[in-house]
C-alpha cells in the first residue's frame, strides 16, 4: 500500500506547486516574436559570441516554450540576451509568443 500512495502523494504535490499556466494568444505572440526573428528567423544563423546556432524555435512544444521562457526571465536559464529579452516580457506575453510559435511548423 505505501508503494501506491507515495508515487501519488508525490505526484498530488507536483501538481500543486505547479505554476498556472496562462492560456497564450497566438496572434499577439506573433507580433511580440517579431523582434525575435533577427535570430531566431534566419536559417543556420550562428551568433558572434560565443558562437554556436540560434536554434529554430518555431513547432516546439508549447510548454517548454513557456518553461524555457520564463528561466531566462528568472535567471534560472543563463543566456545575457535571452535574458534581457525575457525579463521584458509579462508571463501573459510570454504565452502568447509560445502560443503562437508552437502552432508553426517545425523548421526542418
Amino acid at each position: 500500500m505505501k508503494r501506491i500512495l507515495l508515487p501519488a502523494a508525490s505526484l498530488v504535490l507536483a501538481l500543486a506547486t505547479a505554476p498556472a499556466f496562462a492560456k497564450g494568444d497566438p496572434e499577439k505572440g506573433k507580433a511580440l516574436f517579431y523582434t525575435c526573428t533577427g535570430c531566431h528567423g534566419i536559417a543556420d544563423y550562428k551568433n558572434a559570441y560565443p558562437t554556436y546556432r540560434v536554434p529554430k524555435v518555431g513547432g516546439q512544444n508549447e510548454a517548454y516554450l513557456v518553461a524555457a521562457l520564463t528561466g531566462y526571465k528568472t535567471g534560472d536559464r543563463e543566456h545575457p540576451t535571452m535574458q534581457a529579452q525575457a525579463e521584458s516580457f509579462s508571463d501573459q506575453e510570454i504565452a502568447d509568443i509560445a502560443a503562437y510559435l508552437s502552432s508553426l511548423k517545425p523548421a526542418k
